[in-house]
Order: C-alpha cells, then sequence, then structure tokens
C-alpha cells in the first residue's frame, strides 16, 4: 500500500508537514512486504548508513532508514536543537509512515536506539500500534558516556578531537578534512539533541533484544546493557560481538539474522 495514499480509518501525518518520504527512504515499501522494519541510525548519520542493509533482510521484511533535518538528502534544513521537537516530530513521522496492514519493527544503533526506545514509549503510552520487536545497539539509558562539564563551549576542533579519542567513529573519517566539515555539524547536532536526554525508567510492553560490540568505549559501565532487562517485560536476551561502538558495521548480516529470525516468529504468531 502506498504511503500517500491511505484508505479511511488509518493514520495520517498531522499539520506539521511531516510526511513520510522525508523522513524515511525508501518512502514506500515494495507491494510483497510483510514486515515493516525501521532503521534509526547513529549520531550524524542518515538512511545511507543502512544503504546496504535491504541485502541482508529474509524475503517479506524490508527496511526503510531515517534521515534526520540537516544531513545527506535533508542538508537544506536546520539542524534539529532540541529533543522534544525532534522527537514529537520523528513520532509523527513514524505514525504517517506505518500502516494497518502489516506488522512493524524498529531497529536503532547508538542515538538511533536512544530514538527508537523513547518513540516506542511514546506509541504505547498513546494506545498507537507497537512495534512487534525492538532492536537496541550500541545505547543504554544507564552506564553511557556522558558529556563532559563546559561541553557547550568546544570548538568543532575540540568536539572532534573527543568523538576521535572515544573511537566514536571509522578511523578513515579523521583523515578526510572534507568528510569531517560535512560530518562533523549534524554530530555535533546530535550530541547536543542527545545530551538533553531525562530518563524516566519507561519499561515497554514490546519485546527488546539488544546488541553490543565486546570493547565499546561509550558503554562506560561493563554491565550498562544489562539494564534493557529493567526496560521490556518481554526482553529476549543480550547479544554481543567482537569490536568496538562500531561493532555492527562488521557483523551486520549476523546482527540482523538474529533480529529478523524473532521478528518473523513473532509475526508468525501473531499470524501477521
Amino acid at each position: 500500500m502506498s504511503t500517500t495514499e491511505r484508505p479511511a480509518g488509518t493514520r495520517t501525518p498531522d499539520d506539521r508537514g511531516v510526511t513520510a518520504g522525508r523522513w524515511f527512504t525508501p518512502a514506500r515499501l515494495p507491494d510483497e512486504a510483510r514486515i515493516r522494519l525501521l532503521l534509526m541510525p547513529h549520531a550524524g548519520s542518515g538512511a545511507a548508513a543502512y544503504r546496504t542493509w535491504n541485502r541482508l533482510l529474509p524475503a517479506g521484511v524490508s527496511a526503510q532508514a531515517l534521515t534526520l533535518p540537516g544531513r545527506q538528502g535533508r542538508r537544506a534544513e536546520p539542524l534539529p536543537t532540541d529533543w522534544e521537537t525532534l522527537l514529537d516530530d520523528l513520532y509523527h513521522a513514524v505514525l504517517s509512515t506505518v500502516d494497518d496492514e502489516r506488522p512493524y519493527a524498529m531497529f536503532g544503533h547508538c542515538t538511533g536506539a536512544m530514538m527508537a526506545y523513547r518513540i516506542a514509549a511514546r506509541l504505547e503510552a498513546g494506545g498507537e500500534q507497537p512495534p512487534l520487536l525492538l532492536g537496541m545497539s550500541s545505547w543504554a539509558p544507564r552506564g553511557f558516556f556522558t558529556a563532559p562539564a563546559g561541553h557547550e563551549k568546544l570548538s568543532m576542533d575540540e568536539f572532534g578531537d573527543m568523538f576521535k579519542d572515544l573511537g566514536a567513529f571509522p578511523e578513515e573519517l579523521w583523515t578526510d578534512p572534507d568528510m569531517l566539515d560535512l560530518v562533523l555539524p549534524p554530530v555535533i547536532a546530535d550530541f547536543r539533541i542527545a545530551v538533553q536526554y531525562k530518563d524516566d525508567d519507561a519499561v515497554l510492553d514490546c519485546p527488546l533484544v539488544s546488541y553490543a560490540g565486546d570493547t565499546d568505549p561509550l558503554l562506560v559501565e561493563p554491565d550498562a546493557m544489562k539494564v534493557w532487562a529493567e526496560r521490556s517485560r518481554q526482553y529476549l536476551g543480550h547479544h554481543e560481538y567482537p569490536g568496538a561502538h562500531f561493532y555492527v558495521s562488521e557483523h551486520a548480516a549476523a546482527v540482523m539474522s538474529d533480529f529478523t529470525r524473532r521478528l518473523i516468529r513473532l509475526a508468525d504468531e501473531e499470524g501477521a
């Protein structure tokens, strides 16, 4: 079904101008898609972070990846500055994208996981259709890296040095000044958004599974990902892979194999 031609009784975007095509790529799923997978990228990135992931998905599962304002195809738009405003816009974007004919899941990496978790909590609180499965990668609401004192005054170069020291981005990025000029502004904007997050211990009804690299420097507490066992009434466990914060670049096939296996089983159980 087209996301722009919706039958009576299904959700529509509100008057904020939030449309599926701007936020999620591709704007619509193939007709044969049985399950929708919404992919939320790490700080500073967009749909390009998942450009090859549809190849990793089994038949019947199709992905749409998020791009926030101010990057990639949305560079002409202002970068987000307020967490609550962004969350509100993204909430409506998700509502305008999902439909009542197929189940959907969300998978997020780093700040993408933060957004997916908060959107899922808001959907459940509002009585909307929740995701069939939620995947949390390389972020936890406790035990994750916290902003240093005085971060508001850091220059772009100082931000770059901090991110480099944390190993938060691929090494090749730091040797390409043109890429740095392109990538760092949305990364810094997303960092400033993320530090506004205030945890409220929200517990989800939907199933949740978590993933991380075994040497991720941003998980500053060794058992940080264990918090997810407290945040879902249907927690499905945690899986670690060799690697740091971007372990998923090397292990995407394994992560998606595990995630979609669970997703398809849940869809079968619901008769979806």
